[in-house]
């Protein structure tokens, strides 16, 4: 069944009307006929259970039938990543949206090659992914930053898994049980650039209240690659992947 992210409110005898790009995909791609059942989500009021109204030229009118799943929202978790070329940040932020994550915060760091993010076409590719992956959320995609300055406003209640591609960090699997804390706050997984921090950039990230060090294995990975390793392994041992 198509499920779709909409931005209106969610209720019973609710008939939120489609924009034309998701008119043009309900229409023209899936070819929806009157009296379609989809399901449709805004993150904040749970899965709805919808019909197809009505389809015109430019909107599709959707009418809400009754609630499928109450409102939930996955582990308090940020992706901080390096800005890298388009293509592998789009990967990391589609993968992001499907391992789990809450927000992604693309940063600027010292060996930053790339141009900046786009955060429409980076938001636009986390709603998709979380229609396909039957989360009721989606990942909010925040304002690019510096990550100089991200790491010196760090909340002290925050728990930061630092990727450390340098190799005289502990393993993930072994540093995040004992970095876990009971009843703390959220935490974030910060991966780097392809050519790696810079020996201040390290050295920031170690001394932030909260931060655990991780290497993510013997070989070295690309910044998209390091992104999903990160996020599985943080989801296995400490998120909703857990038993």
């Amino acid at each position: 069944m198509i499920r779709l992210f909409v931005e209106g409110p969610l209720a019973r005898g609710a008939e939120p009307e489609t924009g034309p790009e998701q008119a043009h995909y309900l229409a023209h791609v899936m070819r929806v006929r009157l009296g379609e059942a989809i399901l449709l989500f805004n993150g904040r009021h749970g899965e709805w259970l919808a019909h197809v109204a009505d389809i015109g030229r430019r909107s599709v009118r959707l009418a809400v039938a009754s609630r499928v799943r109450p409102q939930a929202v996955g582990p308090d978790l940020d992706l901080i990543v390096a800005v890298v070329k388009r293509p592998r940040l789009e990967t990391v932020v589609e993968k992001a949206a499907e391992l789990g994550a809450r927000r992604v915060l693309p940063v600027l760091t010292e060996r930053t090659n790339a141009g900046h993010a786009n955060p429409a076409r980076l938001s636009a590719i986390a709603v998709e992914a979380a229609e396909q992956t039957g989360r009721l959320d989606v990942p909010q995609i925040l304002p690019e930053a510096r990550l100089a300055d991200v790491l010196a406003a760090w909340p002290a209640e925050r728990r930061l898994m630092f990727c450390d591609e340098a190799g005289d960090a502990a393993s993930a699997c072994v540093a995040l049980p004992t970095g876990a804390r009971q009843g703390e706050g959220g935490w974030a997984i910060l991966i780097g650039p392809e050519g790696g921090f810079t020996p201040g950039e390290r050295a920031a990230a170690r001394a932030v209240p909260g931060a655990v060090p991780v290497n993510l294995g013997p070989r070295i990975l690309r910044a998209d690659t390091a992104a999903i390793a990160a996020l599985t392994l943080w989801q296995a041992v400490l998120g909703d992947w857990r038993p």
